[in-house]
């Protein structure tokens, strides 16, 4: 394993410890490590409640092994780790080379974890889809990380992997060295999930907040020399190369495909990309937007947060059957150079079964693929690029070329 300390942590007891693990998203976290570890995985579950760690466990011994194979299931070991016991996260990052972690929302309960991590030269992926909360780990956290080597890499799940993998596949389809474009089409059949629910109720609620921590973080980040690259806003209108209406998606996603862009001169001297969700039929899309809008307003006042946060629950979430109909296609459409490409990354249900999967395969890929030497903040593009991209297809998420002009 390639590091900048010089040091993979072999003598940790722990590769990889789950924390969180017995929420929603983290139990299915926790059941496909044990489904798919590869042999020698060491482990951990880890949380405040010992009494539910300890029945996860059970459950996760008693569970088959990965359909058509002989394997048994991986069982892991136990952590207690609180998040208002910063002592505790401490322990927790020095017993594992990487830390994966579900607690959110991330601005209210992820700092300690991270700053432990960064201290500790641990790696650590999470699943945040919060602007504020990642621009301020930057400014707070990355020095330290860069000097122990460790690599933080934030927005695992949905939110940013199919995102920043998907723009980078498609990059490496177009030619080097020349500016190059790509948009981004968004479609998903599925619920929200509880936590991306809840810190997007956080987020709109503190939009002040959010600007003050990008305007901080561009006092601190180095300037981009010789080479732009750039997520600008734009209006909804008709795609033709979809066929669906285009509405610019507020997430966090066009800012993670950014930052890779400016981390790898492979994105060419001057990178533009954008985000939509692809709706086809138009009343769909102006209701969704009205619907946006009224979330919105709503979250501003606390009373309305309230209520609406009681409607879907970090934790909550769906069932077996019903995410097995869900699903999620982002179609990319790339220029530069002459050349047109068309490439697509879909999966199954986004907020859940993929989400979990993609924690899962960013954790074991840190923890035993070759990467590209690096710490700090850095996103999934830049820390693991090539060899998660061909984790996540091995483990039944497409990654295709679909036309080439």
């Amino acid at each position: 394993m390639s590091r900048l300390n010089g040091t993979d942590h072999a003598d940790r007891a722990y590769d990889i410890v789950l924390f969180g693990a017995t929420g929603f998203v983290g139990a299915l976290t926790a059941e496909y490590l044990a489904a798919h570890a590869p042999e020698g995985l060491r482990w951990a579950i880890a949380g405040r409640s010992q009494e539910k760690l300890e029945r996860l466990r059970e459950r996760l011994a008693e569970a088959p092994g990965v359909p058509g194979t002989a394997t048994a299931p991986s069982v892991p070991g136990v952590l207690h780790a609180d998040v208002s016991d910063p002592a505790s996260l401490r322990e927790l990052a020095h017993h594992a080379r990487v830390v994966a972690t579900t607690v959110g929302p991330y601005i209210t309960y992820g700092e300690e974890l991270v700053a432990a991590c960064a201290d500790a030269g641990t790696d650590y992926v999470d699943l945040t889809g919060e602007p504020e909360f990642v621009d301020l780990m930057y400014v707070r956290h990355d020095a330290r990380a860069r000097e122990t080597g460790a690599r933080l890499v934030h927005a695992c799940g949905f939110d940013s992997v199919p995102h920043d993998l998907g723009a980078y596949f498609t990059v490496r389809q177009l030619p080097e060295g020349v500016p190059l474009r790509v948009d981004g089409y968004v479609r998903t059949h599925a619920m929200f999930s509880g936590g991306t629910f809840a810190s997007a109720l956080t987020q709109f609620s503190r939009g002040r907040h959010i600007l003050a921590a990008a305007r901080d973080r561009r006092r601190h980040e180095p300037r981009l020399v010789g080479r732009r690259a750039s997520t600008p806003a734009s209006a909804p209108r008709f795609a033709k190369e979809v066929g669906a209406w285009a509405l610019p998606l507020p997430t966090i996603d066009p800012q993670v495909v950014q930052r890779s862009a400016r981390a790898l001169e492979r994105y060419g001297p001057d990178f533009r990309y954008r985000h939509y969700a692809a709706v086809e039929r138009l009343p769909i899309a102006v209701g969704g937007v009205a619907a946006a809008g009224a979330v919105f307003a709503a979250a501003q006042l606390p009373p309305a947060r309230r209520w609406l946060s009681d409607r879907l629950k970090p934790g909550d979430g769906p069932s077996a059957a019903l995410r097995a109909k869900s699903s999620f296609s982002v179609r990319f459409v790339g220029e530069g150079g002459g050349r047109r490409v068309f490439t697509e990354v879909a999966g199954g249900d986004p907020g859940y079964d993929e989400t979990a999967k993609m924690l899962a395969e960013a954790a074991l890929s840190l923890a035993f693929d070759e990467l590209p030497e690096t710490a700090g903040q850095v996103t999934t593009a830049v820390a693991m690029g090539d060899a998660l991209t061909e984790r996540l297809r091995g483990a039944g998420i497409t990654f295709r070329v679909a036309a080439t002009l």
